[in-house]
C-alpha cells in the first residue's frame, strides 16, 4: 500500500455510521473491477436505453473495466492545485459498494466543489446514496472550507433528484449537455453550508493534513 507521505489523498478517511469513503489503492483495483461488472441500473433502464444510464456504463463489462481503470490512474496523474478529483471508494461495513467523487477547479480561489456518485443496484433503496453525499458535503464544508457544492442529474431522474433535495440542494437551472453522443437535458443543483441538510450520524474525517490542503490548492483556506 502506498503511504500518505508519498501521496496525500491516500491518508483521507471519511466515515459516517456504517459507511467509510477513501481513495482506492492499486491493491484494491480487482475489487473495483468486480464491482463494475455488477448491475448499477435496473434492467428496464438498460433495455429502454434510458438517458440517465452513464455513458461509461454502456460498453461491455471488459471494456468498461479497462476504461474505468484508466480513468482512476488518469485522475491521480493529472491532479494538483489547479484541478483535482478525489474518487472515493464507498465501503459499507467493509465491502466496496460504489464510488463518490468530489472535484474542484482552482479551489483555492473559487471554493466550489462538484460531485458525482453511484452504487451497485443491490445497495439502492437503503439511504446509502444520501448518506455518502452528506458525508462528502460535510468534508467539503467543514474540513475543506467550500462555500458551495454543485451537482446535476438527467432531467426526470427522480431517484438522483430526491437524493440531492434530501441533502439540501436547490435547483440551479437546466442545460442541454453532451453525454457521449447524446444531447441530454440536465437539471443542475447547488447547496451551501446554510442549506445543507446534515446526516443523523456524525461524520468523522481523518487525514486532512497540510500536505493534503496543499495538494488540493487549499493551503490558505480554512472553514
Amino acid at each position: 500500500m502506498i503511504p500518505a507521505s508519498l501521496y496525500a489523498p491516500f491518508g483521507l478517511r471519511i466515515t459516517a455510521g456504517p459507511l467509510e469513503m477513501r481513495v482506492l489503492q492499486d491493491a484494491e483495483m480487482p475489487d473495483y473491477a468486480e464491482l463494475l461488472r455488477r448491475p448499477i441500473f435496473p434492467a428496464r433502464d438498460i433495455e429502454e436505453d434510458a438517458d440517465h444510464v452513464f455513458p461509461w456504463y454502456r460498453p461491455e463489462p471488459d471494456e468498461r473495466v479497462r476504461q474505468a481503470l484508466q480513468f482512476q490512474w488518469r485522475l491521480r496523474a493529472e491532479a494538483g492545485p489547479a484541478a483535482w478529483n478525489l474518487s472515493l471508494g464507498v465501503f459499507l461495513e467493509g465491502s466496496l459498494r460504489g464510488m463518490q467523487d468530489v472535484a474542484g477547479v482552482d479551489f483555492g480561489r473559487r471554493r466550489v466543489v462538484s460531485s458525482g456518485s453511484w452504487l451497485t443496484l443491490e445497495a439502492h433503496g437503503h439511504g446509502h446514496g444520501r448518506l455518502m453525499r452528506q458525508a462528502m458535503l460535510a468534508f467539503a464544508f467543514d474540513h475543506l472550507g467550500a462555500r458551495r457544492a454543485e451537482s446535476s442529474a438527467v432531467l426526470g431522474n427522480a431517484p438522483s433528484t430526491a437524493v440531492s433535495r434530501g441533502c439540501g440542494y436547490e435547483p440551479n437551472g437546466t442545460r442541454i449537455e453532451l453525454h457521449g453522443e447524446r444531447a441530454v437535458p440536465m437539471q443542475h443543483f447547488v447547496v451551501t453550508p446554510e442549506t445543507f441538510v446534515r446526516p443523523a450520524v456524525p461524520v468523522e474525517v481523518e487525514g486532512m493534513t497540510d500536505e493534503l490542503r496543499g495538494f488540493l490548492g487549499a493551503t490558505d483556506v480554512r472553514p
